[in-house]
């Protein structure tokens, strides 16, 4: 993640430090749960074709993001400029929330995957879903909140350091997984489950774990405003996403020639350092469990100041009321920054009630995000067809994301829907400070269906039809 010292400080920002954003912001909790989270739906044919379509998609949609950095420059704060300047200034709202929700959300993966961590030696935390871990969660989220309303925002030797402490076990956990490969429970692993459905149904099993690891891709679009030059944005999401592309699908397949698939699929999470302790014979899981603290404490720091940046353009743009725009002395977005973490911990103390905390928080995030990559690409199609070039790719973009709306099923976007519809709140308030109309005919309409989906998902859960 590249430092928010770096990112205050304008045009600042180069290639390396970009490519750092994307990097740093990418790997996170997520690459630590992948084996686990591919071999519960698929085997290594499933896998393998699960990789090739999601990062040939998300590829196209890092291409957009590189085009749209250098034929739109003006546009700062990325995705959610992108959504605005294509839709307009609801739709654009709904990109910077949704984008704000899903950052705040996946805060909540990081802090229940470190109580699951150690509640391998506390059992009384369980897998991040007790009362205790809870608990212990929540004070480290409002103690991280404390750091940083105090100023701490010299991030950038943190930076390197937790970039390369997170980097390490990764690195070490592949080649140790390749070194240890036993050919026969790979092939073994080749077809998956017989009774899991169709090859298309398991790879579309896959695809939310994807989407999560994949969050971060935009992250040097975020930043853009703090470059030094505009193409380097898309320099850096090339690089970024494709370094990054190569250690995910690494760490999953070299999963498969290490334990059945079913093994794989029952270990806790972080199930990376099972399927290691399974290769070194013991020492395994306890190296990859303090990367894996490190990397996500790094991570989370990260994405809780992507996420109030978001809140603060969007305020400064007057999409969101003018308190959110509100810095310290230390140029902290103070109303952002604990508007984030309140919304980290309301979700984190709804894991309480979920059957698995991670893969709840998880789909979550991944389900939130979705519609701000469809707005995104959605933009980059409207631009190539007007310019006529770069068409094809944006298709491509579109078509995957959109794929990737409906794939996720209805209920984890009906969901999101509860939170989508009162953040309206916020919109409605930015309109009236500025004196204007709320809602045209069109956003009218795109309210009130938000508010049906979202009565429509309390009424499901109330009733049993979808559960969390």
């Amino acid at each position: 993640m590249a430092t928010v010292h770096d990112a205050v400080r304008p045009a600042t920002l180069g290639v390396a430090s970009l490519t750092a954003v994307v990097v740093g912001s990418m790997v996170g909790a997520g690459v630590f749960s992948l084996p686990a989270q591919f071999a519960a739906e698929t085997g290594v044919l499933g896998a393998l074709v699960g990789w090739a379509a999601a990062g040939t998609g998300m590829f196209m949609l890092a291409l957009c993001f590189q085009r749209l950095a250098v034929v739109r420059p003006e546009l700062d704060a990325g995705i959610y400029a992108y959504a605005r300047a294509g839709f307009g200034r609801y739709p654009g709202f709904f990109s910077a929330f949704g984008y704000w929700a899903s950052a705040c959300v996946g805060n909540v993966t990081y802090w229940v995957l470190i109580m699951s961590t150690i509640g391998a030696a506390v059992p009384a935390l369980g897998e991040g879903d007790t009362v205790l871990a809870v608990a212990l969660a929540s004070a480290g989220l409002w103690g991280t909140y404390a750091v940083i309303r105090r100023g701490v925002r010299e991030v950038a030797a943190v930076n390197r350091v937790v970039t390369v402490a997170k980097s390490v076990p990764i690195v070490v956990f592949v080649l140790i997984a390749a070194f240890a490969f036993d050919p026969a429970v790979f092939v073994d692993n080749l077809r998956g489950d017989p009774y899991a459905g169709s090859l298309f149904e398991q790879v579309r099993g896959t695809l939310l774990a994807t989407i999560f690891v994949f969050l971060g891709v935009e992250t040097a679009s975020v930043y853009s405003r703090h470059a030094r030059s505009r193409r380097d944005v898309g320099r850096a999401t090339i690089l970024g996403f494709l370094s990054v592309f190569a250690v995910f699908a690494s760490v999953t397949i070299v999963s498969y020639g290490i334990l059945p698939m079913a093994d794989i699929a029952a270990l806790r999470e972080p199930s990376m350092a099972g399927v290691l302790e399974a290769a070194t014979n013991g020492w395994g899981s306890a190296f990859i469990s303090v990367g894996l603290v490190v990397s996500v404490l790094g991570a989370y720091l990260a994405w809780t100041l992507v996420a109030a940046e978001v809140m603060l353009v969007a305020a400064k743009d007057d999409d969101m009321p003018r308190f959110l725009s509100r810095t310290t002395a230390n140029d902290v977005p103070v109303n952002a920054l604990t508007l984030t973490t309140a919304l980290s911990q309301l979700v984190l103390v709804l894991t309480l009630l979920s059957q698995d905390a991670f893969t709840f928080a998880l789909s979550m995030t991944s389900s939130l995000v979705l519609i701000p990559y469809v707005l995104a690409a959605g933009f980059a199609l409207k631009l190539a067809w007007a310019l006529r070039t770069g068409r094809l790719v944006a298709l491509l973009a579109t078509c995957y994301t959109v794929f990737l709306l409906v794939a996720a099923g209805p209920q984890y976007v009906l969901v999101s829907s509860m939170l989508y519809a009162p953040a309206t709140v916020l919109f409605v308030r930015a309109r009236r400070e500025q004196g204007l109309r709320v809602f045209t005919r069109g956003e009218l309409a795109l309210c009130i269906l938000s508010v049906v989906a979202a009565v429509v998902a309390l009424v499901a859960l109330a009733a049993g039809w979808i559960t969390l």
